[in-house]
Formats: C-alpha cells, structure tokens, sequence
C-alpha cells in the first residue's frame, strides 16, 4: 500500500517537472529574455541549495513529524515553480528574467529541504531488500509517462510558439502542483529512528569519518563538477546555437527518457547483484561517450549525432542517478542517514552549482569567437569535456569506487 502510494504521487511529480524542466525551461528562459550565463545560472542554483540539507538534518532531529513538514516544504516548492508561469502576464518586460531566478531559488530551497525529508522517510518506508528493484520499476513507470509530456510539449510549443504555447503548458502544471500536495496527506508517517548524537558538530562529523563515504562522495562531487560544464546546457546548445526547433529536441529528449526507463529496470535487477558503488563506476564511461558523439557531427549528420549522444546519457545519467540515490540511503547508517544525505548533497550540491555558471560563462565568451571557431561551441568543447572524462572515470575512478 505505502509503495503503491509513493508511486501515485510520482505521476504529477513527473508531469510538473517535464513541463517545468529540460528543454522547457530553457526554451521558457530564452523566451523571458535570459542568456547562456542566466540559464546557466538557473540551472545551477538547484543544487547549489543543497547545502541546505546539512542545516535540515540536524533540524529533523527535533521535529515530531517528518510528514507534515514534507507536506509545508514540498507543497511551497510546488506552488512557487509553477507560480512562475505568471511573470509575463504581473510584472514589466525588463524584470521577467530577475523576478523568475528570485522565485526559482526561494522555491528550490524549500525543495531540498523537502527532498532531504523525502529520502529519509522513503527509505524507510521501502524495505531494503526490495529497494534497488522497486526504485527501477517506479522510474521506469513515471519516466514513461514524463516522455509523453515531453512529446506532447514540443509539439504544443512549436504549434504555438511565445506566451500562448507556454501558457497552455503551465495550465496543467498548475493542476499538478496541487495534486502532487494533496497525494502526500497519503504518506505514512513512520516512526524516525533518531541520530546517537545530539550536538551538532558530533553529527556534522560522522559522514567525514568513514573514509569509504568520504572518498566516493569526494570523487562524485568532482566528476560532477565537470558533467555539469556541459550536460545540463545541452538543450541551451540545441535550442540557441544549433537552432533546433522545439519539437525535434523534445522527440531527442524523448528518446533519451526511453532509455533511461530501460535502463532504470536493468540497472535496479543488477543492483541485487552488485554493490552500489561498482555499478556506478559502469555509468561513468556511458556519460563521458554521451559528451564524446558529439564530435560526430564533424563528419555525420547533426540529429544522428544528438540521438546517438542522447541515448548514452540515458543509460548513463539514468544509472548515476538512481545508483547515487541508492548510495546515500544504503550504504550509509540508518540513525545517521540524514546528515550522511546532507553531506553528500552539499559536497556535490556545490560542484553542480559552479559547472553550470563556469559552461555558461565559456559558451558566452565563445559567442564572441570568430565564425571559423564555430565548431567549439558547437561540439569541441563536449568532446574536450568527454576526454577529461574518460581519464578521469579510469584513473581516480577506479581506484575510488572498484578498490
């Protein structure tokens, strides 16, 4: 019952989202007027936030209800994103971009308060033994559905390009937002096994004292670092320097969430079998070859090309994702759970912030290059960022998540 209920809440979760991220975000962005850094930005904050996480698992010690509070945390992060559909019709041109990067951050801090919650009360409401499993057929099913919103979106805006298309996007994210709320009234609330310290600094410090912890989430946080100078500004490349049209990169982002759900079920089945930190060492390859297809289109057509890479980032990211999620509530203390989550969500919190801000400050200074330079922008800096990769995944990698 409980997990069927985690489930069900995952559908508007998943609706509001797809419609609110990806290539919608950046395409709602460029169309209030942002640029490359501001995207860049945007895409930044969400898990720069995180550092959040380290005050909120002290905090959870002291609360009597974990449900009610990831009923205030998660249902302010909803409203406040899909508030945002608003800006164009309240405020004057020249405040759209300022007003939406303001609601975006206040809502997205709330969101990794509310996240922090969420992990800790799913991971004890779903057994552990079934965990790798569950968390591959629940991804599978609400991905599934995000690429039929990712479809149907591309489609609506290309048919109704500028304010009417995005308009039309945010009507049933607005639903969602208040459905996706009531649906955790549903949540139990579980007993919360308590951390064995009670001073903050003793809590602070625990994650820092398991070497095995510490090295795997010093590693990630790092190749983070670098995935995040360029994966989440793919849509950006498409959208604006390869003038891709919206229907195209939806049906390529589609794609890509079809792999994924293939990928979410195999990696969970494998993960009965494998330990967390081997599988995800097996994604880190998949992802730097995602950044490497790109240079295919020096000599082949574009689209086969972005399919190609698209599609390695499904099976890659996919993975990372849900073996990183798994990671954090399984191989880590039960009573010390929050904090070892807060931990890693801060160290790598960080390094997702600065990655994006430093690719967006490169693709601007690229804009200024010569038309001969071109094919930086276009490809040369992914497959640059793709070579750095590979060393990195079979150097320090291995040493870090094999050993």
């Amino acid at each position: 019952m409980n997990l069927s209920i985690a489930t069900w809440e995952g559908v508007p979760a998943i609706i509001l989202q797809t419609l609110l991220g990806g290539p919608f975000l950046t395409g709602f962005l460029l169309y209030l007027g942002a640029g490359s850094r501001h995207i860049g930005f945007v895409l930044a904050i969400t898990t720069f936030v995180n550092i959040a996480q380290i005050g909120a698992a002290y905090w959870m010690q002291r609360i009597r209800s974990r449900k009610r509070m990831l009923l205030l945390f998660v249902g302010t992060h909803r409203i406040l994103w899909s508030a945002t559909g608003l800006i164009p019709f309240i405020f004057p041109k020249e405040w759209w971009v300022s007003v939406y990067i303001g609601v975006y951050t206040v809502a997205f801090i709330s969101n990794t308060i509310g996240g922090m919650i969420w992990t800790s009360l799913i991971g004890d409401i779903v057994p552990a033994k079934v965990r790798g499993r569950y968390f591959g057929i629940r991804n599978t099913i609400l991905n599934a559905l995000g690429s039929v919103c990712l479809f149907a979106g591309g489609i609506v805006l290309d048919r109704y390009p500028g304010e009417m298309g995005f308009l039309i996007l945010f009507i049933p994210v607005w639903i969602c937002a208040i459905a996706n709320t009531v649906i955790y009234f549903f949540y139990p609330d579980v007993p919360f096994e308590r951390s064995t310290e009670k001073v903050f600094w003793r809590m602070f410090i625990k994650p820092f004292q398991d070497r095995s912890f510490l090295k795997a989430t010093l590693f990630l946080a790092v190749w983070l670092l670098i995935q995040t100078l360029i994966v989440p500004l793919y849509s950006y490349v498409m959208l604006d320097l390869l003038n891709i049209n919206y229907q195209t990169v939806s049906l390529i982002t589609v794609v890509q969430t079809l792999v994924m759900m293939a990928g979410f079920y195999v990696w969970g089945n494998l993960n009965a079998r494998f330990s967390n930190k081997t599988l995800l060492f097996w994604t880190l390859p998949v992802i730097a070859l995602s950044c490497l297809s790109w240079g295919l289109m020096s000599f082949m057509p574009v689209l086969i090309a972005l399919f190609l890479s698209h599609i390695l980032l499904g099976i890659g990211v996919g993975g990372f994702n849900q073996l990183a999620f798994n990671f954090t509530i399984g191989d880590t203390p039960k009573s010390e759970r929050p904090m070892f989550v807060a931990v890693y969500s801060a160290l790598t919190g960080v390094t997702s912030f600065v990655g994006p801000l430093l690719g967006g400050w490169l693709y601007e200074k690229m804009e200024t290059w010569s038309d001969a330079l071109a094919w930086i922008s276009a490809y040369g800096f992914q497959v640059g960022v793709g070579v750095v990769m590979l060393i990195l995944t079979f150097t320090l990698g291995r040493r870090v998540l094999l050993k």
